[in-house]
């Protein structure tokens, strides 16, 4: 046995177990790393913010707290009157249960020629064997639901707390990672840091007020079908679908359709139409226009790393996948030598040929823009195309 193969076997070995012991750790701590990465985006959110307040005098300290204050004020004034408007709502539709179940069971009756009745449809549904085990199952998950709230509450305040550190200890976080680095890589950490706090906030910007038109559109809806609450759903409209991806659209349009739902089930209908086409609009010309202004991203790239970071991250992913993919583009921009684009028809999607012209006449053609644009003058023997231009 070579000398120095039991040393290469016990190298090998102690790879593999740090390698094992490394996955381990990761597998353990991506919660806390996803996290992370959750306030570090929101303490670049609020930067600005933070950073004017403590241009003018304020401690950074002070100033983080009253931004985090203002914020949480502002969702916790949101919720409780959101959950006012529903605890109204949902008593108003529990009283008035039975005459829409008698509505119901009157039309299936005319329209299937059947004799049901409410005490019957009640019965039935008290004594059903899947009303049971559905009473049974939410009897015995109340301790999961309880520990999943915990557990949300939990991260919720670990979010907090890590973005309020990066915000309020943001230039020595800078200083501390730039200390060990060279002066020339200390310049290109800050510009990366610089433009993933302008496309961060630029994206906040473009989202709040997307936000602010699908609130006032739905509005205006609600207010002239009549359905009661409108501003407090509109406010619910345009920051659910703004802020929560991929299913925020479907959230947000739920809650207008079954309050709608007790004034005229007809006006549900017309909420569910206004929310198909508003979203279309939103799509297709509004979400291009502002992406494009405000994180100077194309809506195809955005699209994509919309569906990369959900298949990444899920709706954490989702959420920060466009801030972080317009700071990459950015900042690699730098590093990418770009040249004058030609003066060709082709580059415009126009074809430089006639219909019908020859494939070797089109290739003669070719031949002689390639050499007049390398300063060649073309071969004698191909025929000129078209008369001398005239002086």
């Amino acid at each position: 046995m070579p000398a120095w193969l039991p040393r290469a076997m016990v190298l090998a070995l102690a790879l593999y177990a740090c390698f094992r012991l490394g996955s381990w750790a990761f597998d353990q701590l991506i919660g806390l790393l996803i996290n992370v990465l959750i306030a570090f985006f929101l303490a670049l959110a609020i930067e600005p913010a933070v950073s004017r307040m403590s241009a003018a005098g304020m401690r950074r300290g002070l100033a983080t707290f009253l931004v985090f204050l203002a914020v949480l004020i502002a969702s916790v004034g949101f919720v409780v009157m959101l959950g006012s408007m529903l605890a109204g709502q949902i008593v108003d539709m529990v009283d008035e249960f039975p005459k829409y179940l008698d509505s119901v069971i009157n039309w299936v009756n005319q329209t299937f020629h059947t004799e049901l009745s409410r005490v019957e449809v009640q019965d039935s549904l008290l004594h059903s064997d899947w009303l049971q085990k559905y009473v049974q199952n939410s009897a015995t998950g109340v301790l999961d639901v309880s520990t999943t709230v915990l557990g949300g509450l939990f991260r919720l305040l670990t979010i907090f707390l890590f973005s309020f550190y990066f915000a309020a200890d943001g230039p020595r976080l800078r200083r501390g990672l730039c200390s060990v680095l060279p002066p020339s890589r200390q310049a290109e950490v800050l510009r990366a840091w610089e433009i993933a706090v302008a496309k961060t906030g630029g994206y906040l910007y473009s989202r709040g007020l997307m936000a602010l038109i699908s609130g006032i559109a739905h509005y205006i809806l609600l207010a002239a079908l009549g359905v009661p609450y409108a501003p407090a759903l509109a406010v619910w409209v345009g920051l659910v679908s703004q802020f929560i991806p991929t299913i925020g659209t479907y959230l947000a349009g739920a809650l207008p359709m079954l309050i709608a739902f007790t004034v005229d089930p007809w006006y549900a209908l017309w909420v569910l139409g206004f929310v198909v086409v508003y979203q279309q609009f939103e799509n297709y010309v509004l979400q291009p226009k502002l992406t494009a202004r405000t994180v100077d991203i194309h809506p195809a790239v955005a699209f994509g790393s919309v569906i990369a970071g959900t298949a990444l991250m899920g709706a954490v992913g989702a959420l920060i996948a466009i801030p972080a993919v317009a700071t990459l583009q950015a900042f690699l921009g730098a590093y990418v030598k770009r040249y004058d684009v030609t003066d060709d028809p082709r580059v415009h999607g126009q074809h430089q040929w006639r219909l019908g012209e020859p494939l070797a006449a089109r290739l003669r053609r070719f031949r002689h823009a390639q050499g007049s644009a390398g300063g060649q003058r073309p071969d004698e023997d191909e025929e000129p195309q078209g008369p001398p231009p005239r002086s």
